[in-house]
């Protein structure tokens, strides 16, 4: 299909005598075209902006938001954007919106022609009608990879719930035939958890999406995408499928965010590029996502679909790691999370892990997570240190633990943590 998208731009490249970009909604790299002068002798000048997108095949967020601040997402028609040499951008474009039934599906960029005729020196009505009926088609197509991803759910749900040994051998072979080439490794596996809707039509970026049914216990059920890497990035093309999942999810160490709906057009800032905006979630109350490592072979989505699982818990448990999670960077929570379902009960912590006893188990928690240092852990708790000495006595106190004891700190520490994942 790269060589169907290919042939579109460089259809639009010599409709409109300019050379044409191809990104999808979430403004990632998927053709170029090059375009032969006329022998004028004039040079192309590349600006940073489309420098970066061509050699990395993206863009910044920051760069996002100031173009979708235009109402590209929302045009029907060619826009034009001027230039703005303080953010990177030298010379002005036109934007060709890409929708299929009135969605937006990708853009097509073009440079636009320089000085105060620019509008009148470039391509006519026609020509942009024309390049626009291309767009169209170039919509149909990535319409339709984004379904294919969607109907791939039976084989993907089998893949994560088979039991081992044949059935797995058999889902496993099943949804590899039915993915053919974009079954090539490495993938990622992201869990958006509690999903109680349908799968959704299109997922940018993912291969295949399913709905995990919940199991007992749990508030609802799970959505799970197959996400092929690009790179060797994980978390980039995670969150380009999770920008339709979890919108306006927050910036990650990752450098990349997901897909947002551009609000009012900002100023560049005097740095160099477009002011990045605040990391703002309106993702739905209590949903989070988590992110596997990669894997090369698909046998082995079962393990990276436990990794996602747990690594989303633990969002939910610790929110300085949400709303994205990677389950390399959860920590603990890797081993926790492998423990039986249900709520710490070892008798010795029970006491102090009722609501009764709510702030003691905070203060314990925070002792522990300082080292046992107690001058940190009364900064972090705002308290005087000899409150902190009679709330730690009090805990022992419940529960009998000796703070002196390596291992009854251990004990305590892992039943604080285990609880989070069940509250």
């Amino acid at each position: 299909m790269k060589d169907e998208y290919q042939d579109l731009v460089d259809e639009i490249s010599a409709l409109l005598g300019a050379p044409a970009t191809l990104e999808n909604r979430d403004f990632r790299l998927i053709a170029f075209g090059a375009h032969d002068s006329d022998g004028d002798g004039e040079e192309l000048v590349l600006d940073p902006v489309r420098t970066r997108s061509i050699l990395t095949r993206q863009s910044t967020s920051a760069v996002r938001s100031w173009f979708e601040g235009f109402g590209i997402a929302r045009a029907t028609g060619p826009v034009r954007i001027p230039a703005a040499p303080d953010a990177g951008v030298f010379r002005g474009r036109i934007c060709l919106p890409v929708r299929y039934r009135g969605i937006v599906q990708g853009y097509v960029w073009l440079l636009d022609q320089e000085g105060p005729d620019a509008e009148a020196a470039g391509p006519g009505p026609q020509a942009l009608a024309a390049a626009m009926e291309v767009a169209q088609r170039i919509g149909v197509l990535l319409a339709q990879e984004a379904k294919a991803g969607a109907d791939l759910s039976r084989e993907f749900l089998a893949v994560l719930t088979a039991g081992r040994g044949w059935q797995q051998d058999m889902a496993v072979a099943a949804l590899r035939l039915a993915l053919g080439a974009a079954g090539e490794g490495p993938h990622t596996v992201v869990c958006v958890a509690p999903w109680a809707g349908e799968i959704p039509q299109s997922v940018p970026g993912a291969a295949a999406v399913c709905v995990v049914p919940a199991q007992e216990g749990e508030a609802g059920g799970r959505l799970a995408a197959l996400v092929r890497m690009r790179g060797t990035d994980a978390l980039a093309p995670a969150l380009t499928a999770l920008g339709r999942l979890l919108p306006r999810a927050a910036e990650s160490p990752g450098g990349a965010a997901g897909a947002g709906t551009g609000g009012p057009r900002a100023a560049p800032s005097a740095g160099g590029r477009p002011p990045a905006g605040p990391a703002t979630s309106a993702r739905a109350p209590g949903m989070n996502a988590g992110v596997s490592d990669p894997v090369r072979a698909l046998g082995e989505l079962p393990a990276a679909w436990a990794q996602a699982c747990a690594a989303a818990r633990a969002a939910t448990a610790q929110p300085r790691f949400g709303p994205v999670a990677q389950w390399s960077r959860i920590g603990p929570y890797r081993m926790l999370a492998a423990l039986p379902a249900g709520p710490a009960d070892d008798p010795a912590v029970r006491t102090l892990l009722s609501p009764a006893h709510r702030e003691l188990a905070r203060t314990a928690e925070v002792f522990l997570d300082c080292a046992g240092q107690a001058g940190r852990a009364a900064a972090v708790l705002g308290v005087h240190r000899q409150t902190l000495y009679y709330r730690l006595g009090k805990v022992e106190q419940l529960t009998g633990l000796d703070l002196d004891e390596g291992e009854d700190r251990l004990l305590l520490h892992m039943a604080l943590k285990a609880s989070r994942l069940h509250r």
